[in-house]
């Protein structure tokens, strides 16, 4: 089978957003901007469930432009003229909680950052790489310099781990369904919540992240 490829090419772009952990240079735009949301640990072994129809109200509600979702994992794509994505996290988690009930970590990337986030993919130069055993963790935070060499030294053989940033990848040559490494062990030793999308979700995430930007040029 031939192997697909995992990356695409564009200029970087720097983003000018506001998180309580990394703030990159760059310059403010007076237009509405997209925003990736992923909320972890939702509709997953009936647990903390959430229609997606339900989940595009809100977002509405709470004032977000054009909200569309992906799947069933809580993935919203959205637009917002609001530049601080600490106050984004806490209106969406206190949306949640009001109309859901429970608390889920939001994980919030903007379109420049989700495209990053594809330029930087360390498996893209690699022939055989099958973007379904390809996951990508986004993480809320960016690993200290000893979290981050405490990760590297764990044994996931046969799966393989880069950290790169606010961003874990890891290839499963065998397969998510059974893997020899544990999870918890690691976000244990990351001491920061995540959540996890395939590399088919993150390529079709930005798809219509790009659409939404469109329509606004």
């Amino acid at each position: 089978m031939a192997s697909i490829p995992l990356t695409r090419r564009f200029l970087p772009i720097h983003s000018a957003w506001r998180t309580d952990l990394v703030i990159a240079p760059g310059l403010y735009s007076e237009a509405m901007a997209v925003v990736i949301s992923m909320l972890r640990a939702v509709n997953v072994g009936g647990h903390h469930k959430i229609g997606m129809d339900a989940l595009r109200a809100l977002y509405e509600f709470l004032k977000f432009r054009d909200p569309q979702t992906y799947v069933q994992s809580g993935n919203v794509v959205f637009r917002t003229g609001e530049r601080d994505l600490i106050l984004l996290t806490r209106r969406i988690q206190s949306g949640i909680v009001k109309s859901f009930g429970f608390t889920p970590d939001v994980i919030l990337r903007t379109s420049s950052e989700l495209r990053d986030v594809i330029a930087r993919n360390p498996f893209a130069k690699r022939r055989g790489i099958e973007p379904g055993k390809l996951l990508v963790t986004f993480l809320a935070s960016v690993p200290g310099a000893e979290t981050r060499e405490r990760v590297l030294k764990l044994k996931t053989d046969p799966e393989e781990l880069r950290l790169d940033g606010r961003e874990l990848y890891i290839y499963f040559p065998n397969g998510m369904a059974h893997p020899k490494f544990s999870w918890a062990a690691i976000e244990k030793v990351l001491k920061t919540p995540g959540t996890g999308r395939n590399w088919n979700s993150v390529t079709k995430l930005l798809e219509i992240a790009e659409r939404l930007e469109a329509t606004e040029a």
